[in-house]
């Protein structure tokens, strides 16, 4: 039969039992303090970059992508159909006014040109030939109404004769008829001669000048193949700066394919393009600050595309400073478009973390923490954007790539 245990030994086995229940809570407590403390993000606020929020203007502005290209370009097309046997320039040479680009083959182009000239000559032999022929046949039909004038003029000499003879009782009154009738009738064939004449030299004046205007027609055509000749020799026809050539030897080119490019290196624009759903915002002569690197240029609008191509509407922009020592063919630019001024505005230094308005979440400096505030920014220019909520005057802001910390909603300073 078991023993009863004494009541003093089970309080002190109570009391044991609470005491390490106890030490076990304390234990906990202390790891779970300990866990917190070591879970607590530290960064050092040396490695931070802030912005601090302040109030002033804001010249909002659109953004635009653009490239850096010469002001004068000369584009150069193949003048024939043809291949490319040879290339005499690359990019980036700078060349002067008859240097030869490439070589097309010509051949096929100077046959052409050829049978041209042969044409040429036959086409100036029929056409003195109907001059010679007009000119004979003109001859001869004046020659005829000569002729008929004379006879006409015998006729009207019989005529007065007649009437005399009559008038003294030598002649017959039937005679006097005759002679009238003879006289009438060589008049009228007289007078339909001349008519003829003249109707015939009209029809081959005007036969001759349009033989004339074909031949002249075809001059042109002459010249113009002519010229395709001379341009299928690839001479530069200005001075410049090579910033394109099909280099591709052997490669097949239809006449008016781009063949090369001249540029003027020595002055430049802007062409940028911006987003079809903001081209209400384009105007000519409307303000542009273009950015290349840290260098900020002014200019203007200066040319507006007819139509988008692939979403996107492009635009020109003339450069105060067109000649700049940072400009550079092809360089690419950002383009902020002068839109509207906001003044005593709360507002932020622009920077990579900007990509548009809308809802941001930023780090913000509070005491030795940096607390994750949800932002709404709104419209910005290339130095600032504005703060329309979630920041005061004088709120320190991260601006740093904060990526690496998107599950903290604080951080401690270190």
């Amino acid at each position: 039969m078991d023993k009863p245990i004494p009541k003093k030994e089970k309080n002190l086995r109570m009391l044991k039992s609470v005491g390490k229940i106890i030490a076990c809570i304390t234990m906990l407590g202390a790891v779970i303090i300990v866990i917190i403390e070591i879970s607590r993000a530290r960064i050092s606020e040396e490695s931070l970059s802030f912005a601090t929020i302040d109030k002033g203007t804001i010249e909002t502005t659109i953004s635009a992508s653009g490239n850096v290209l010469s002001s004068s370009e000369l584009m150069i097309n193949a003048p024939i159909s043809s291949r490319i046997i040879d290339v005499f320039c690359k990019n980036g040479d700078s060349i002067a006014a008859g240097t030869r680009l490439l070589q097309l083959d010509i051949r096929e182009a100077e046959t052409e040109y050829q049978k041209l000239l042969d044409e040429k000559e036959i086409r100036q032999q029929q056409l003195l030939q109907q001059r010679l022929n007009d000119e004979t046949y003109l001859a001869n039909m004046q020659t005829n109404i000569e002729i008929s004038q004379m006879e006409f003029n015998r006729l009207q000499s019989e005529l007065l004769n007649e009437r005399h003879l009559d008038s003294i009782g030598s002649g017959t009154t039937e005679k006097v008829r005759q002679c009238e009738m003879a006289v009438t009738t060589a008049r009228l064939k007289l007078e339909q001669s001349q008519e003829q004449l003249r109707r015939e030299r009209e029809i081959r004046q005007s036969g001759l000048r349009v033989s004339e205007l074909q031949f002249n027609i075809f001059l042109e055509q002459l010249e113009a193949s002519r010229k395709r000749l001379d341009e299928a020799y690839m001479p530069a026809p200005q001075s410049g700066t090579v910033t394109f050539i099909n280099d591709s030897k052997g490669a097949l080119v239809s006449a008016g394919n781009h063949i090369a490019t001249l540029s003027d290196l020595s002055s430049f624009k802007i062409n940028a393009q911006v987003g079809e759903n903001l081209a209400e915002n384009l105007e000519t002569g409307k303000d542009v600050i273009v950015k290349i690197g840290k260098e900020t240029l002014k200019g203007k609008i200066s040319n507006i595309g007819a139509k988008s191509e692939g979403g996107n509407i492009a635009f020109d922009i003339s450069l105060e400073e067109p000649s700049h020592p940072k400009l550079r063919h092809g360089l690419r630019a950002d383009v902020y478009i002068l839109h509207r001024i906001r003044e005593d505005v709360l507002r932020i230094k622009n920077g990579s973390f900007y990509k548009g308005a809308g809802e941001y979440s930023m780090f913000v400096k509070e005491g030795d923490m940096i607390v994750r505030r949800t932002v709404q920014l709104g419209n910005s220019n290339y130095n600032y954007v504005e703060v329309t909520e979630g920041l005061a005057l004088g709120d320190k802001v991260v601006v740093n790539d904060m990526d690496g910390y998107k599950g903290r909603r604080e951080i401690k300073l270190k």
